[in-house]
């Protein structure tokens, strides 16, 4: 397993991309399922919460800061691929500080969210299911 600090790569070869998309359509996200979780950036957070970059990202603090999670096992980087084919690390948070942060936000979409990433999980790693790119039942996001 690749440490917090060390980058892996996201891409087919390394991990699952799923395409998640609210029931309303408005909030559509490429998420990645490796080791056996879901993987997202700071950026999609901001959009599948609808809260600001501030808001998310003092959240994220807080909840390092009040010891409810190491980051260490939380955080890992990952070197993607832009849309002007250079290569970046960026920090990508797993299934647990998602949810984490869906709660203090309070946010009906980050509850939707929270409803499909467990299914898709358990479909895939229990079942052996491939992952369902639509979200079971749940509330739409306004």
């Amino acid at each position: 397993m690749t440490s917090p600090h060390e980058p892996s790569v996201l891409s087919p070869n390394h991990g699952t991309l799923i395409l998640y998309q609210a029931k309303d359509g408005q909030t559509t996200l490429d998420v990645q399922l490796k080791d056996k979780t879901v993987w997202l950036t700071q950026v999609q957070m901001v959009e599948l919460f609808q809260r600001d970059k501030r808001t998310v990202s003092e959240h994220i603090r807080n909840i390092f800061r009040e010891g409810e999670l190491s980051e260490e096992a939380v955080v890992r980087k990952f070197r993607t691929t832009a849309d002007d084919v250079k290569t970046y690390q960026m920090n990508f948070y797993n299934l647990d500080i998602i949810i984490s942060v869906g709660y203090r936000v309070k946010s009906k979409c980050g509850t939707q969210f929270r409803i499909w990433a467990t299914s898709v999980l358990k479909d895939h790693l229990i079942k052996g299911l491939h992952p369902q790119s639509a979200p079971p039942g749940g509330k739409r996001c306004p």
